[in-house]
């Protein structure tokens, strides 16, 4: 009998032994991020409070960013309140890094531990970005990017379907056939360079389009227009404009909404539902697409307080939950998705006031 009992207390020491081990090995794996491998990162803990957070839209007074920013409409403003960090809006008054970077440096001044940024110029912010990275402050770019001064990037959506969606929507309406013209940003921004690059790339599938020009208009409504009506003047047989860019698309419609063009002169691109509303239900537009902005804010939001706070670093593969918005990953080139954009036309535009844009 004693032997047998101490056979059993061998056993079930052994037993406890291997359960340990057995949690050990799996309290250490639900511990790292999903995809996380040996990147450093931690999810033990809760996210930092009372980061200096400074957001830093291309330029003040763009419905856009406004739209992405502010915390009426839910945007990054809305998304660092409820973390519990400062977060302040500060930029130039033009869509140029001459001045976007006064407001970067001012914000590194005061102390800024996150710089939310959308880049005007990727090599004229680069020196100033950089500075701020070796001093420990976390650097996130959204909607346009500086790739090799920043942290992470949040895209609104996947570049290339960006590119080709816009040139597939104005091919379906002029039939193919035509010449185009783009009405740009900035010559100098990011993700109009890199949307632009697609549709060059999507406009070989279709040989009888041939896009005659771009123009830039900065973001600015009266120079918008005014490259509108200039490439209108100087390509007379003109069938479609893309304007990859919310000022854009608005002056461009603006401009066509007359008899003499509408209905003869194509226009899609980058807009909001308010704004092009009037556009779409008078036949001036007939569909264009868009990503939420407000939710595009919100999501760089969490993102680099994620970063900041060391829950995440930027090696692919890494998730994070951003509140509302649910769980998102990082991809490749140290970049985070929103998600497709949506088109709007005629039959639901209606459906999209509750944006609050």
């Amino acid at each position: 009998m004693r032997r047998s009992a101490k056979r059993r207390l061998v056993a079930t020491a052994v037993v406890l032994a291997a359960s340990a081990t057995l949690a050990a090995c799996s309290s250490s794996n639900s511990s790292s991020p999903s995809g996380s491998g040996s990147s450093g990162s931690s999810s033990s803990g809760a996210l930092k409070k009372g980061l200096k957070v400074y957001v830093v839209p291309k330029n003040l007074g763009n419905p856009y960013f406004t739209l992405a920013d502010s915390v009426k409409t839910g945007g990054a403003l809305a998304a660092l309140g409820a973390l519990g960090e400062s977060g302040t809006e500060t930029s130039g008054t033009a869509a140029t890094p001459a001045s976007q970077l006064p407001a970067i440096q001012a914000a590194i001044t005061k102390g800024a531990n996150v710089l939310l940024v959308s880049a005007t110029d990727p090599s004229a912010l680069c020196p100033t970005l950089k500075a701020a990275m070796t001093k420990g402050v976390t650097v996130v770019t959204y909607d346009s990017d500086a790739p090799t001064c920043r942290n992470v990037f949040v895209n609104q959506a996947s570049s290339q379907a960006i590119g080709a969606s816009e040139v597939d929507l104005l091919a379906k309406e002029i039939h193919d056939s035509g010449e185009i013209g783009i009405v740009s940003a900035a010559a100098s921004a990011t993700n109009q360079n890199t949307w632009i690059g697609y549709m060059k790339q999507e406009l070989k599938k279709y040989p009888k389009m041939k896009l005659v020009s771009t123009v830039y208009g900065n973001d600015d409504p009266t120079t918008a227009t005014q490259v509108t009506q200039g490439l209108l003047q100087h390509y007379p047989n003109l069938k479609g404009i893309i304007s990859p860019t919310t000022v854009g698309i608005l002056a461009a419609a603006q401009v066509l909404d007359t008899s003499k063009y509408r209905g003869k002169v194509a226009l899609t691109g980058l807009g909001t539902p308010v704004a092009m509303k009037k556009y779409v239900l008078d036949g001036t537009v007939q569909s264009f697409e868009l990503w939420n902005p407000a939710n595009l804010g919100y999501l760089a939001a969490y993102a680099a307080v994620n970063y900041a706070s060391k829950k995440i670093t930027n090696a692919s593969g890494q998730s994070f939950t951003a509140g509302k918005l649910g769980n998102y990953t990082i991809g490749a080139a140290h970049t985070i998705l929103l998600g497709p954009p949506l088109v709007f036309t005629k039959a639901n535009i209606n459906n999209y006031n509750s944006w609050g844009f």
